[in-house]
């Protein structure tokens, strides 16, 4: 009987459904960006690929650390799809600095560069020559007391004329700056900043002056 019973029981043990170890967490995870370099005010959409088995619906935190970089904190959270690719839109306000997380998995981090959206007009495009123009317009976010480059193109380079001061627009995040040059011929102008610590240089757009 007894062994009737022992018997029994290994059968029962055989017939039951395994139990499955726990699948494996992806072992790699990859970053990527549709552009490494955006207008202020702009988004940047990071994409990646987990790799490896069990990389599907897995969470995949994104991580950002704004420059001078220190310390990562936590941007979002999003889904791998069912072949593991995942995708995130972030709007950064400087220089920027990201990594993305699942499980044990760490990309490699990736640097987004963010520069200042700067505005152009002139008070006459199409001024008698001699006369004097003004050059004016914003740059966002506020660099109040940062010197900004006013450029004209001779032939295939740019020559700063004029460093107008950027100073306060009151109820607004942007700085403004103004500057009169006597114009005395056709040109190609702009204004450029010339980078720091947190943003990257840029330009305004290029305006062209037709003295008459």
């Amino acid at each position: 009987m007894k062994r009737t019973l022992i018997a029994l029981a290994a059968l029962a043990a055989l017939a039951a459904p395994a139990v499955h170890a726990a699948k494996p967490a992806p072992k790699n995870i990859t970053i990527g960006a549709t552009s490494t370099t955006v207008k202020f005010g702009g988004s940047v959409t990071l994409s990646g690929k987990l790799t490896g088995s069990n990389n599907g619906g897995r969470p995949v935190a994104i991580q950002k650390d704004t420059f001078p970089v220190d310390t990562f904190s936590n941007a979002g959270t999003v889904t791998s799809n069912a072949q593991g690719d995942w995708t995130f839109t972030d709007k950064p306000t400087a220089n920027t600095r990201y990594q993305a997380r699942s499980g044990n998995a760490d990309s490699k981090t990736l640097d987004v560069m963010v520069r200042p959206a700067i505005t152009l007009k002139l008070s006459d495009s199409t001024p008698r020559a001699g006369t004097l123009v003004r050059f004016s317009g914003q740059l966002c976010p506020e660099h109040d007391g940062i010197h900004v480059g006013l450029q004209r193109k001779f032939g295939t380079k740019w020559r700063t004329l004029r460093r107008p001061l950027l100073k306060d627009l009151a109820g607004s995040t942007c700085s403004q700056y103004s500057k009169r040059l006597r114009v005395r011929r056709d040109g190609a102008y702009r204004v450029h900043f010339f980078g720091d610590t947190q943003f990257v240089a840029g330009n305004s757009r290029v305006r062209r002056v037709n003295a008459h």
